[in-house]
């Protein structure tokens, strides 16, 4: 049987479908739906890895996860990533295919589209329902000859559509209804209910504006979502990061100050939720020697764009500030384009990434860096092999995570061992690590998922809430219910039922 759809579409970027279709997927998997995510297109540097090896956005593994999934490329065919302004690596089924202008991306969009079809159809084959999500908002006019993600799609597959504004922003009216009103006559049809996000305070207050969108946009309101706090689940992009809305605690609950340096190309930067979620732990981002301050860690995330992110952080000032601090013996950490950045130098003969040959890193760790035109992709386990400082309890601790990388980096002083790719046996080494400890980079996204390593590591940072230390299992879970009681809550579930079952 051919499952049925629902599509969630926003008045603009960030105005909660992600977050939306999580919590929808959550909701029917705990009411025994066989349910799955799905996403035409997504712009993000914000990855995840399939267990097959496959590359798909990071918040459709969300969503994933939520419906009791394995994260699957036909979840999420087509993922752009951005190298440039106005340059990208597009991902097509969840391998690189090209590195494109965006208007030559445009001109090729019959490509993509087939395999956003395919990829759809073949998920209705096989559940009862999934749940699409639109990208920024269907009303960029500009855009829309070239559209394979809001409409095209909603219009294909027939789907009844979700709208969904964000309150918060201000503009709530123009939002939703300017949006519907954009709309040709038939998409408009399709939009079956529309959605409030991000209320604050009492609801009765808005209890006019819900009659005036009923009234003027001839659609109803299907609820009113309030404005949550304190989930700890990842974003989709780095909107987050660049208004700095990633500071959660005021200064005073900081006992541990952990500075992340906000690079322009900045990728799977959600490594550090779990680091944000800890009690006392303030995770910030910076992006100027000014804003640097007298942290207990600096961290160089991943990159889309290594060479590049280095000339910014020299032209910002942040190389000699982060070269300081770890002549002063602070904690600095690499994470996979950040650990290339720690090494000596990264030479790119084939311009795989850059328009240049070679470039010379922060020279921190004794590592060269060889950029190679295979990705790699794989979900991975790892054991750790070192006696030396904080990492000395942990020897032989395994860990889990994934690689997204272009490069190759050898070392002397590796202190992992990558033991699985994708369900596979393998012997690699990884990582690089000081003689005392204290600088250390590996290419293992989501190392800080680990609870073990996560708190040893911040212990040895002079961290003291070891009698309240969380599980990021547990607590990703509780999010995630949290977030699908809170709408399950705030949505007319009947009418909702209606519009899905329905159509």
């Amino acid at each position: 049987m051919t499952a049925k759809v629902l599509m969630v579409q926003g008045s603009s970027s960030s105005a909660g479908k992600s977050l939306l279709v999580t919590a929808l997927c959550r909701i029917y998997a705990r009411r025994g739906v066989r349910v799955a995510p799905f996403k035409a297109q997504n712009m993000s540097n914000n990855a995840a890895v399939c267990p097959d090896g496959s590359e798909i956005g990071r918040a459709q593994a969300l969503q994933a996860a939520a419906a009791g999934l394995n994260p699957s490329v036909d979840m999420n065919p087509v993922l752009i990533k951005p190298e440039a302004d106005s340059r990208s690596q597009v991902v097509l089924m969840g391998r690189p295919w090209q590195t494109l202008e965006a208007k030559t991306y445009y001109e090729k969009k019959a490509i993509p589209w087939e395999h956003v079809t395919a990829a759809l159809d073949r998920l209705r084959d096989s559940y009862d329902l999934v749940i699409i999500e639109g990208a920024g908002s269907p009303a960029e006019l500009n855009l829309r000859t070239g559209d394979i993600v809001n409409m095209a799609v909603a219009r294909y597959a027939q789907s009844p559509v979700l709208l969904i504004g964000d309150i918060d922003r201000g503009g709530i009216f123009a939002q939703l209804l300017g949006t519907l009103w954009l709309l040709e006559p038939e998409e408009r049809a399709l939009v079956r209910g529309l959605v409030v996000n991000k209320f604050r305070g009492d609801l009765s207050l808005f209890a006019d504006g819900v009659h005036i969108l009923e009234q003027k946009g001839d659609v109803p309101v299907l609820g009113v979502i309030p404005y949550l706090k304190d989930l700890h689940l990842p974003d989709e992009d780095a909107v987050s990061v660049e208004t700095a809305l990633s500071v959660l605690k005021p200064a005073s609950a900081c006992e541990i100050d952990i500075a992340v340096l906000r690079l322009p190309r900045i990728a799977n930067f959600d490594d550090f939720d779990p680091l944000r979620a800890e009690p006392g732990v303030c995770v910030r981002y910076v992006a100027s020697a000014s804003e640097f301050g007298n942290p207990n860690a600096v961290i160089l995330p991943g990159t889309k764009s290594v060479i590049a992110d280095l000339d910014w952080l020299r032209q910002s000032g942040l190389t000699k500030a982060v070269t300081r601090f770890a002549q002063q013996n602070g904690a600095v950490v690499g994470i996979c384009g950040g650990y290339q950045m720690l090494g000596e130098s990264i030479y790119d003969p084939d311009h795989v990434e850059s328009s240049v040959d070679d470039s010379s890193g922060l020279g921190l760790l004794p590592i060269t860096t060889h950029f190679l035109s295979e990705k790699a992709t794989f979900q991975a386990q790892a054991r750790i092999h070192c006696k030396n400082g904080w990492l000395a309890p942990l020897n032989d601790c395994v860990l889990s995570g994934y690689e997204i990388h272009m490069g190759e980096t050898p070392s002397q002083s590796s202190w992992l061992e990558i033991t699985q790719r994708n369900g596979e046996q393998v012997k690699v080494p990884d990582g690089c690590v000081s003689s005392d400890g204290h600088i250390w980079g590996s290419y293992l996204h989501g190392i800080f998922a680990n609870d073990a390593f996560r708190h040893a590591w911040l212990e040895s940072l002079g961290w003291q809430h070891s009698h309240r230390m969380s599980s990021q299992a547990e607590s990703f879970n509780q999010s995630l219910d949290a977030l699908a009681n809170a709408v399950e809550g705030a949505l007319n579930m009947e009418l909702l039922e209606k519009i899905v079952w329905a159509n």
